[in-house]
């Protein structure tokens, strides 16, 4: 438990003391307290590779994807991941130019993920239509979205990301350092970082009167587990600004993440620096494996992180011709993978949890499965 809170009753008057007693009782019973759970995953990214391994002569099968972690996903009231590919159509490509097949997106709703964000460096792979057919494709399979929009009004309207649900409202918003030196087609829009533009769209967020604001946040350098200055910067100033927690991605590899408690005010941020890859096909050391970040909010007459922790996530390329791959969660029973499987995640687990003990601030690791 990260989180609580302390109630203090002043009486006055000759009430007795019993009377006292029977009256804080009735005032804790009857606020109401409203609960929400949020499951945050790193990079969903689509190498040629995993294409190629998913195709059948019918299309493409991504059942293998979440089949041990489903559940865990669809536990959360709100489950979210950056979506770094485009739902460009074909031809279906892999890097440098990110084009999945619309089946990924099937697979990633039916474990259960409710929100996508879009604005990373890959939003712009396939230009104009890659960008428009993404949203469209998020928008027919009702999944949430943030990061990237057709042209200003779409974004008016939809920006920032406000959701309601169990009694709350999050307001997400969605921000990236750029688009690998494309510039998006007009009337396209993609958010970029830029302190302008952010310090207003935190003030609409506001204005929204949500709970909480998340800032998603596609920064730093890749495969490099420290953050760099920019990054712890960049932090500072969007707490200072008003956002209540911040998740990122982009550099494809876990980095450190923390509890922050404000002294004079008690407020609590999370940070969490990088998430690492979710699922990809990225092998060499610390790209082959992920957390998801699961955050329980709670909401009296105050809100506050009731609940918060890490678990480790690896990807299992499979053996033979097709090498699909599998998310693995690291409890996972080790005479159901190969020795060569169990050995490379062991490695990624042994380099995780190593930063974790060193860096790492308030916040445990949990397992599920």
């Amino acid at each position: 438990m990260i989180g609580c809170i302390w109630l203090f009753f002043l009486s006055c008057g000759n009430t007795s003391p019993s009377k006292v007693a029977e009256q804080d009782s009735l005032r804790i019973d009857s606020i109401t307290t409203h609960k929400i759970t949020l499951l945050f995953a790193g990079d969903l990214m689509q190498h040629i590779t995993q294409i190629h391994a998913a195709k059948t002569k019918d299309g493409y099968d991504y059942s293998t994807y979440f089949k041990y972690i489903k559940d865990e996903i669809q536990k959360a009231d709100l489950a979210i991941a950056n979506l770094e590919v485009t739902l460009g159509g074909k031809p279906y490509t892999g890097y440098p130019t990110f084009s999945a097949p619309d089946e990924y997106l099937f697979a990633i709703k039916d474990a259960g993920f409710d929100v996508l964000i879009t604005a990373n460096n890959h939003i712009l792979d396939k230009g104009k239509k890659g960008l428009e057919r993404t949203t469209l494709m998020l928008d027919s399979f009702q999944i949430y979205h943030a990061g990237s929009y057709s042209d200003s009004l779409e974004r008016v309207q939809r920006y920032p990301l406000l959701i309601e649900k169990n009694g709350f409202r999050i307001s997400f918003l969605n921000y990236t350092y750029g688009t690998n030196g494309l510039e998006p087609t007009k009337p396209n829009i993609v958010n970029y970082m830029d302190k302008e533009t952010m310090a207003k769209d935190i003030l609409t967020a506001k204005s929204q009167q949500p709970d909480v604001i998340i800032a998603c946040m596609h920064w730093g350098d890749e495969y490099v587990s420290l953050p760099n200055k920019e990054q712890k910067e960049w932090a500072d100033w969007l707490f200072s600004q008003g956002v209540t927690h911040i998740i990122g991605s982009h550099p494809h590899v876990v980095q450190p993440l923390e509890m922050r408690i404000d002294s004079i005010t008690g407020n609590q941020n999370i940070l969490v620096y990088s998430l690492g890859n979710f699922i990809s096909n990225m092998h060499r050391r610390k790209t082959d494996g992920g957390i998801l970040f699961k955050m329980e909010l709670t909401k009296t007459n105050l809100i506050y992180v009731s609940d918060c922790g890490y678990s480790l996530v690896w990807t299992a390329r499979k053996e033979g011709k097709r090498k699909n791959r599998t998310l693995i969660p690291v409890n996972f029973p080790a005479d159901s993978l190969s020795k060569k499987e169990y050995d490379a995640m062991e490695v990624f687990i042994k380099d995780t949890r190593a930063l974790f003990k060193k860096h790492h601030k308030g916040i445990g690791e949990y397992t599920f499965y």
